[in-house]
C-alpha cells in the first residue's frame, strides 16, 4: 500500500522539529502531508512528541499506519478541533527516538552476525526504548552463543562505521544476498526499497530510523536468552544510557 504521507524521518532521522499541513482529521487522529514521526512498524515502536497549531499544544501519544489509506495516523491527546489545510508544527520526544535509533542499529548488527555465522534469520522481534528482543531460526538453544554474538556486535560498534542510507530499485535490491533477514516477511511491494548499509557488516532493506555511526550505539548489553520453541530462540538486549 502506497502512503501519500512524505516520510521525512527516512531521509534524516535527526530532524527533531518540522512543519507540515494537516490533510484530514478523523476523531483524535491527525493526518499530515509530511511527518517526522515514525509509526509502529517493522518491530520498532512508534515515536511520541508534540503538535502545535493555532493556539493549541497537544501530545502525540501513538503513531501508526492507517490500514485503509496507508497514510500515517497521529493520535493526539487531548482531542481538539483541527481544520484540514492548517499548518502544524511537530516536535519529537528526542530522548525516546534516539534510544530507538541506537537499539535499531544494534539489532541490525546482531542480526548480521547471526546470519553470517549461523545462517539464522529473524522470525520475530520488538524494539521499545527500554530494550529489544529478536527471535532467531536456530534449532539448538545456547545462551553462550548469544553472549558471544553481543560481544562481537560491540566490537563492530567500536569501529565507528558510517551507516549509509540509500534507495535501490526493488528487483536490484532483492538480488543482494542477505538484504532480507526476516524469515517470514518480504519488504513492501514498492518500486524502490530503502537500504540501510553498515559497510563490511550488514546490508538490509529497512524503513526505520537509524544512527549515523555505529559508535553512537554505545555499549550493547546482553539481558537474557529464552527458548521459545523450534527454530525460535530469543535474545533480549539493551544499550547503556
Amino acid at each position: 500500500m502506497y502512503s501519500s504521507t512524505r516520510l521525512v524521518y527516512q531521509y534524516d532521522s535527526y530532524i527533531r522539529e518540522y512543519e507540515a499541513v494537516a490533510t484530514r482529521v478523523v476523531g483524535d487522529l491527525v493526518f499530515l502531508d509530511s511527518t517526522i514521526f515514525h509509526p509502529r512498524s517493522g518491530g520498532v515502536d512508534h515515536d511520541k512528541g508534540l503538535l502545535f497549531f493555532d493556539s493549541n499544544r497537544v501530545e502525540v501519544v501513538e503513531v501508526f499506519i492507517d490500514k485503509e489509506s496507508g497514510d500515517i495516523a497521529h493520535r493526539i491527546s487531548p482531542r481538539v478541533d483541527l481544520t484540514p489545510g492548517s499548518r502544524v508544527k511537530m516536535i519529537l520526544d528526542w530522548e525516546r527516538r534516539y534510544r530507538l535509533m541506537r537499539l535499531h542499529t544494534a539489532a541490525h548488527i546482531i542480526s548480521a552476525i547471526m546470519y553470517s555465522e549461523y545462517g539464522a534469520l529473524v522470525s520475530g522481534g520488538n524494539i521499545n526504548p527500554e530494550y529489544a528482543y529478536d527471535d532467531y531460526t536456530i534449532e539448538k538453544f545456547e545462551k553462550e552463543l548469544f553472549v558471544k554474538v553481543v560481544e562481537k556486535a560491540n566490537e563492530v560498534v567500536k569501529r565507528d562505521i558510517e551507516v549509509k542510507i540509500y534507495w535501490l530499485p526493488r528487483e536490484e535490491a532483492l538480488k543482494i544476498p542477505g538484504v532480507v533477514k526476516l524469515a517470514e516477511r518480504m519488504p513492501p511491494d514498492v518500486k524502490e526499497l530503502r537500504i540501510v548499509e553498515i559497510p563490511g557488516v550488514d546490508i538490509q532493506a529497512d524503513g526505520g530510523p537509524h544512527v549515523k555511526k555505529t559508535s553512537e550505539i554505545g555499549e550493547i548489553v546482553f539481558l537474557k536468552a529464552e527458548n521459545k520453541g523450534k527454530n525460535k530462540k530469543r535474545l533480549y538486549f539493551t544499550v547503556k544510557p
